[in-house]
């Protein structure tokens, strides 16, 4: 039996959360208790009105209130025969601060019962409490048939213990309990720090959205790049075929090279910036190899340009003589030399 209890309140303060809720929970029902959600009709009544009256009570309670006005008084106007203590003691906690006066009709006069809320325990102020309530009431029975008239009579009563101070001068003052405060200002608060929170969140998820746009356009930007120098290569590549390069290992080395390049190329995920910049380091690799195949093959073109070659034109020696031509011009010569 004394584990299930320890498990449930370690269930509700397990987290950070759970405790929030749980003190959200006490304060609404403190508020809930402090606002009257437990009193009686009377009690919820007089917590913003100065007279009740029960059903079946004849009363103009507009007029009533008029005639009370703001005053430290409160008069309940129970049916004939209600218990009077017990409705006072009812509206204790609704009355703070006030005179309650609960009256009835009892025949031709009238049954009243008075409580006072001001003063505290002290002897002085119970002596005191005992003869407003008495005094207050004092003249009402002359108007039985007529309760407005009566609490008039009520009032002239009240107004005259202030002026011999047996009754604080001042207006009746109706404020919200504190846990209605607090209630309210954990409503600012929190939408306050919902308001920070959204505009923190917000922020970030700014910062954190134009990085992931810095972060596509620089993997864009490594994939043109990419694509730029792979076409370069492959130009590089059509110009020695062309010019009829070598056709050796290394030219069909830097081709295979070339056609593994452009598979690893097409399979290239548009997120992998990593490997992108590998990528592009081959084909740097690639294109100075076809740079060096292209330098050599120019290299060879101009040696045999220069009469190394194979059909290059033999040069005449120093001191040498042409050889006779054969024909007429040849004949004639060589009579000449006869002569």
């Amino acid at each position: 039996m004394t584990a299930t209890p320890r498990r449930v309140l370690g269930w509700l303060v397990g987290t950070a959360f759970r405790r929030a809720v749980l003190a959200c929970l006490v304060l609404a029902g403190w508020a809930l208790w402090s606002a009257g959600l437990f009193d009686g009709p009377a009690a919820r009544q007089v917590r913003a009105s100065s007279v009740y009256a029960a059903p079946g009570v004849d009363l103009d309670r507009a007029a009533a209130e008029r005639v009370i006005g703001n005053r430290r008084l409160v008069v309940l106007m129970m049916a004939p025969g209600a218990d009077l203590s017990a409705a006072c003691d009812d509206t204790e906690r609704a009355t703070q601060g006030t005179l309650v006066l609960a009256m009835s009709r009892d025949g031709d006069d009238w049954d009243t019962y008075g409580c006072s809320r001001v003063g505290g325990d002290s002897p002085r102020d119970v002596g005191r409490s005992v003869v407003v309530e008495t005094v207050v009431s004092q003249g009402a029975d002359a108007f039985v048939d007529r309760p407005v008239e009566a609490l008039k009579v009520i009032v002239l009563n009240y107004d005259r213990l202030v002026r011999t101070g047996l009754m604080p001068d001042g207006a009746r003052t109706i404020s919200p309990s504190l846990p209605r405060y607090l209630l309210a200002g954990g409503a600012v608060a929190g939408v306050v720090a919902g308001a920070v929170v959204l505009w923190l969140g917000g922020r970030r998820a700014g910062r954190l959205a134009d990085a992931r746009r810095a972060g596509r356009d620089a993997r864009a930007d490594e994939r043109a790049a990419l694509g730029a120098a792979t076409a370069v290569l492959a130009q590089q590549i059509i110009d020695l075929d062309r010019a009829g390069g070598p056709g050796g290992p290394a030219y069909r080395r830097l081709a295979g090279d070339y056609v593994g390049l452009l598979d690893e190329v097409t399979g290239l995920d548009d997120g992998d910036g990593h490997a992108a910049g590998r990528l592009r380091e081959r084909v740097a690799e690639l294109s100075r190899r076809a740079a060096d195949l292209a330098e050599e093959a120019s290299g060879r073109g101009v040696r045999g340009a220069s009469g190394q070659g194979p059909g290059a034109t033999p040069r005449k020696r120093a001191g040498e003589v042409p050889a006779a031509r054969s024909g007429r011009n040849g004949a004639r010569t060589r009579g000449r030399g006869r002569r």
